[in-house]
Formats: structure tokens, sequence, C-alpha cells
């Protein structure tokens, strides 16, 4: 009798994990906090200093392989829509990342645009996540010229905010 019991308990508790992590993302839409992107030279960047802008955040790992695609992706897009105000920006999550692999990432994705670096507790604080919640990446989040949060990934991902049709759409209608 017990073993029936924890095989129906079991997955019930799993959902209500999933839906703890899920409820626990930062709704949208909502003000962005400030964060600091750190270049590879030790330059400091706020994110406050790009209000104006249509700003996409993508948090990565250099040795990450749907990073890069969506960096190439984002890099198209910026090519298209830079000029009417639109900026990303790469930030490689870690605390050991290096010029060396911020360079090496930037010569195979072919990125056109500013590259940084922070920790894995300023990336978690900024996503609104716990550093116990499984992390997918990339993780994108864009904020429109207002400062506003207006789409940001969910820890586990978002295929739609990894797509080019989608994000031309979603950023067109922020440039207008």
């Amino acid at each position: 009798m017990e073993f029936h019991m924890r095989r129906r308990v079991a997955p019930f508790a799993t959902l209500l994990a999933l839906a703890a992590s899920m409820s626990a993302l930062s709704p949208t839409p909502r003000k962005s906090p400030e964060f600091t992107i750190l270049s590879p030279s030790g330059k400091q960047t706020l994110l406050s200093s790009l209000k104006g802008k249509v700003v996409l955040m993508e948090f990565l790992w250099t040795n990450c392989p749907h990073c890069q695609r969506a960096s190439r992706t984002i890099g198209k897009l910026h090519q298209e829509l830079g000029a009417r105000g639109f900026r990303p920006i790469g930030v490689a999550i870690g605390n050991e990342i290096t010029e060396r692999m911020l360079a090496d990432f930037v010569a195979q994705s072919g990125v056109t645009y500013p590259m940084g670096h922070s920790t894995f507790a300023a990336v978690d604080k900024y996503l609104g996540r716990s550093p116990a919640e499984r992390l997918m990446l990339p993780q994108i989040v864009v904020i429109d010229r207002e400062g506003i949060i207006r789409a940001q990934s969910g820890a586990m991902g978002d295929p739609k905010l990894e797509d080019e049709s989608y994000l031309r759409s979603l950023l067109e209608t922020l440039l207008r």
C-alpha cells in the first residue's frame, strides 16, 4: 500500500516543484533593475546608460552552441535594426571569464555587438531567479526605450525569443 501511495505522490510533487520554479520567474512587463556589464578590459557599463534604446541582453556561456546560434541571429538583427535604436549586448556568465574566452566566442559566433561578462550572483539577481533553479541558456531579455522589460526567457529558456521572425517582429514593434 505504501509503495502505491508513493507512486501517486511522486508525480504530484514533481508538478508542484515545476510550478514553484515557474512562479518564481519575474513577471513582464516590469521596470528593468540596474545591471552592470564588465567589458574584457575592465570597463563597467550600466544598463541604465542605454535608456532610450531598445536593448536585448543575451546571457550566455562561451562554450554553449545554442548561445552561439542565438548570437548569430541577434547579430543579423543588429545589422538590420541598429540604426533605428536597437542595441544588443552579450553577457557571458561566470566568475572566471577571461578576455580570451570572450574573444574566442566573438570569433566563433561572428558577434557584431558589444560583449561583456558578469557573475552568476549578479545575473540571478537581475533575472529574479533563485540560484537553486535550473537555468537553460541563452537567457534573453528585451527592454523597451523607457527601461521596461517586455520579454524575458523563462528558467528553461524560450524558443520564440531565439526565433529570428518572432524577435524581428517584437523589436520592430518596440522601435516604432
